[in-house]
């Protein structure tokens, strides 16, 4: 038996995307905890063959959880919050901190990810990487 869940499992945590800027490494770790999560929602499964209960696979996990990974869900509302970014005027203090540059000596080493680096990335996965969002 499959319980019900709610229209997005992770609503209810309050997660909010706007500003956060993912890794890769996150982004799995983040995958990681979802396919706990979801195991533990909808518990063990019979094997049809063998008869002994085993742990669902990931594809299986997808079949039953019908919403977006949470990986997904973190991407849109940062593409949502960038379209309101986009539309203020360049004074407002929202557009100059996500899109300005800030001054003063950068630290030693790769430049880390910014926001707007992975509004680009998100955009060039969805098929707009071509489009001056700002």
């Amino acid at each position: 038996m499959v319980p019900s869940l709610s229209r997005n499992a992770f609503e209810g945590w309050g997660i909010t995307a706007h500003g956060w800027s993912l890794t890769v490494r996150e982004e799995r770790r983040l995958r990681v905890f979802e396919n706990r999560v979801l195991r533990r929602i909808f518990g063990p499964m019979r094997d049809e063959v063998t008869g002994e209960w085993r742990k669902l696979h990931n594809e299986e996990l997808n079949d039953l959880h019908c919403s977006p990974n949470i990986v997904r869900v973190i991407k849109s509302r940062r593409m949502i919050w960038a379209g309101h970014v986009a539309r203020r005027e360049e004074g407002r203090d929202v557009y100059r901190v996500s899109v300005g540059k800030p001054e003063g000596k950068r630290p030693v080493g790769r430049p880390r990810r910014r926001w707007k680096d992975n509004i680009q990335l998100d955009l060039q996965e969805v098929g707009y990487g071509d489009m001056d969002w700002i």
